[in-house]
């Protein structure tokens, strides 16, 4: 009975982890689009040149 409760938890466990795991990747291709478009869409600065569009 105690194999079968850990053998349980592993899969509760490991299942948890893969579900985390794919939400973050595609948290990590929406974050990798929107900063690829902003060298796409970045402002013209000073003097005529493309400027950063970020701030620091």
């Amino acid at each position: 009975m105690g194999a079968l409760l850990l053998v349980l938890l592993l899969a509760l466990i490991l299942g948890g982890v893969g579900f985390a795991v794919h939400i973050l990747w595609w948290i990590a291709l929406i974050v990798l689009v929107v900063w690829l478009l902003g060298f796409v869409f970045r402002s013209a600065g000073s003097g005529g040149s493309r400027g950063r569009w970020y701030r620091w």
